[in-house]
């Protein structure tokens, strides 16, 4: 059985460090994006089972992105 996929939609370095290794922890396949833009065409590309969302990121916003 595949593990779920979690995209991670954050610009600060640190908190996708934290959430990527909780994630990991738990067996999720993780992948992450740093801006609006990459993270909606990763959303498309991955299909994700969950994604995790910044509402401020550069590029375009979380609201945007949703």
């Amino acid at each position: 059985m595949s593990s779920a996929k979690v995209l991670i939609v954050e610009d600060d370095p640190t908190l996708v460090r934290v959430l990527s290794d909780n994630f990991n922890h738990e067996d999720f396949e993780v992948h992450t994006a740093v801006d609006g833009e990459s993270g909606l065409a990763s959303a498309r590309r991955i299909k994700p089972d969950l994604i995790v969302l910044d509402i401020m990121l550069p590029r375009i916003n979380g609201y945007e992105v949703c």
